[in-house]
C-alpha cells in the first residue's frame, strides 16, 4: 500500500484563457505553437525550463538526423527548413549542399560522417543531415516564436491537466508564484514524455532507456587528427571544438524509467561523473587534447524514449513505406536508407479526450518505429501539423478528431511541409 496524506480542497486562479495551449517548448512545441498563431490563433506556450528547444538545445543533440530518406529526396521540410535557413543566415549550421545528397563518394561520405551527418551500416552515401550551434538554436526559436507573436511562459511546470468529462478545459501549472490555470479550447500536449495524456487517463505504453549527456570540448589543437585517431567524436560549429554525442565511451549500469525523479537523479549524478572522467581521460592520453577545455555539459539528460501514446492508431513496423491518406508528416530513419514512413494524423490523437493532440517523440508509434519518429526533424514534421489542426479546431470549436483532412494537408503543403512520400 502507498501511503497517502489528505490535501485541503483549494481555488486556482486562471492565469491565461486562450484558445490554444502548447505544454513543452522543445522543437515539437515551437513548431506546434508557430504552426497555431500562423493560422491566426490565440496561442500559450509553456515551458518548464528558462529556454526553448529541448532537447535540440539543452540536450545538445545538435544534429538534425535526417531530413531525407536516404535515397537523395528531401521528407522534411516546413518550419524545421526554416529554422535550418535562419541558422545558415547566421553561419550556424552546417549540411552538404543539395547536389551531394546520396553521393556514394567515400571522400564526400567520410567528409559529412566527421560531422555526425552519417550514421547506420553502409555501403553509405551522403544524408541531408544538418550539424548546427545549440546557442544559436535558441535564439532562432526564440524569434520564430516571438514574431509568430505566441504568448510565451517560460519557468512554468504543467502539473495537472483540468479535464471535464471528454474536453480538457485547461492545464494547471506550478511556479515560483504558485499554482496556476491555463484555460484553453484545445491542447497540444508536446512535453516529450507524454505527461498530458497519462494524467488525463489516455492509455500508452512505456521503455526504459540507457541515458546520455551529450558534451562539447574546445581547444583542440588538430580536430582531423583527433577524430581520425579516436573517431567517436565529431565536428561542430566553433573553431577547435568538438561534439561528443553520447556522453563517454561507456554508459551507466542500468536502464531508467525517464518519469522517475529517483532514476533521473541517479542518471543525472552517474552521467555527469562519465563525462569528468571522459574529459580527464582524454586530456592525459589523446594528442590534441592537452589543453583542451569543457565547453558545455548537456544541461538535459539525452532520453530517447519514455511514454509513447496508444492513440486512434499504432503506426507499426509493417507500415515502412505504406501511404495513408491522413499523412501530415513524412520521415525517414536516420540509420537506414530509403526506408520512409507517413505518418498518419491518427497518431497524433489521444483515445478519450477530444480536445488534445500529441506531437513530438510522445505520438503513437511502436517501439521500433520510434527510433525514426523520435528524432528532430519528424518532431518539429508533426508539431507543426498538430499546432495547425489545433488552430483549426479551435476555430470551429469542434474536436480535433473532426479537422478536415483535407483542409489540414492542403495547408501543410502551402506551407512548404512535405506531407507524402517520395
Amino acid at each position: 500500500m502507498v501511503k497517502t496524506i489528505g490535501e485541503a480542497a483549494r481555488e486556482t486562479p486562471v492565469a491565461i484563457e486562450t484558445q490554444v495551449l502548447v505544454v513543452g517548448g522543445g522543437s515539437a512545441g515551437v513548431a506546434a505553437a508557430v504552426a497555431a498563431a500562423r493560422e491566426g490563433a490565440d496561442v500559450v506556450l509553456a515551458e518548464r525550463y528558462g529556454q526553448l528547444g529541448g532537447l535540440a538545445t539543452g540536450g545538445l543533440i545538435i544534429l538534425l538526423l535526417t531530413l531525407d530518406d536516404g535515397a537523395g529526396h528531401q521528407v522534411v521540410g516546413g518550419l524545421c527548413g526554416e529554422l535550418v535557413d535562419r541558422l545558415r543566415r547566421r553561419g550556424a549550421a552546417v549540411a552538404p549542399p543539395r547536389e551531394d545528397w546520396n553521393s556514394p563518394d567515400p571522400a564526400r561520405v567520410a567528409h559529412y560522417q566527421r560531422w555526425g551527418l552519417v550514421w547506420g551500416k553502409g555501403p553509405h552515401r551522403v544524408r541531408y543531415s544538418v550539424a548546427y550551434d545549440a546557442e544559436e538554436a535558441k535564439f532562432a526559436l526564440a524569434q520564430m516564436v516571438t514574431d509568430a507573436k505566441v504568448r510565451l511562459l517560460l519557468h512554468s511546470w504543467a502539473c495537472d491537466p483540468l479535464t471535464d468529462g471528454r474536453r480538457l478545459r485547461g492545464v494547471a501549472f506550478q511556479g515560483k508564484s504558485g499554482r496556476f490555470a491555463i484555460l484553453a479550447d484545445v491542447v497540444v500536449d508536446t512535453t516529450g514524455d507524454g505527461d498530458l495524456y497519462a494524467f488525463a487517463g489516455c492509455p500508452f505504453a512505456s521503455e526504459k532507456v540507457f541515458p546520455w549527456l551529450w558534451f562539447r570540448m574546445g581547444g583542440v589543437a588538430d580536430v582531423e587528427a583527433a577524430i581520425a585517431a579516436k573517431g567517436w567524436f565529431f565536428h561542430t560549429p566553433g573553431e577547435g571544438r568538438v561534439l561528443f554525442p553520447w556522453g563517454s565511451t561507456g554508459r551507466i549500469e542500468r536502464q531508467i524509467d525517464a518519469t522517475s525523479p529517483e532514476d533521473l537523479t541517479y542518471a543525472e549524478l552517474e552521467c555527469r561523473r562519465m563525462v569528468m572522467a571522459e574529459v580527464d581521460q582524454l586530456r592525459r592520453e589523446l594528442p590534441g587534447f592537452e589543453r583542451a577545455h569543457l565547453c558545455d555539459i548537456a544541461t538535459q539528460l539525452g532520453i530517447t524514449e519514455s511514454r509513447r501514446l496508444v492513440g486512434e492508431y499504432v503506426l507499426a513496423r509493417d507500415d515502412a513505406d505504406k501511404d495513408f491518406a491522413d499523412a501530415i508528416a513524412v520521415t525517414g530513419n536516420w540509420t537506414k536508407y530509403a526506408t520512409t514512413y507517413a505518418i498518419p494524423y491518427r497518431s497524433l490523437l489521444p483515445r478519450g479526450i477530444d480536445n488534445l493532440l500529441a506531437a513530438g517523440r510522445c505520438i503513437s508509434v511502436d517501439h521500433r518505429v520510434h527510433h525514426s519518429t523520435k528524432e528532430i526533424p519528424p518532431c518539429m514534421a508533426t508539431g507543426e501539423a498538430a499546432g495547425l489542426a489545433a488552430a483549426i479546431a479551435a476555430a470551429s470549436r469542434g474536436a480535433v478528431k473532426d479537422v478536415p483532412l483535407d483542409e489540414l494537408r492542403a495547408k501543410l503543403r502551402s506551407r512548404g511541409a512535405i506531407i507524402d512520400r517520395p
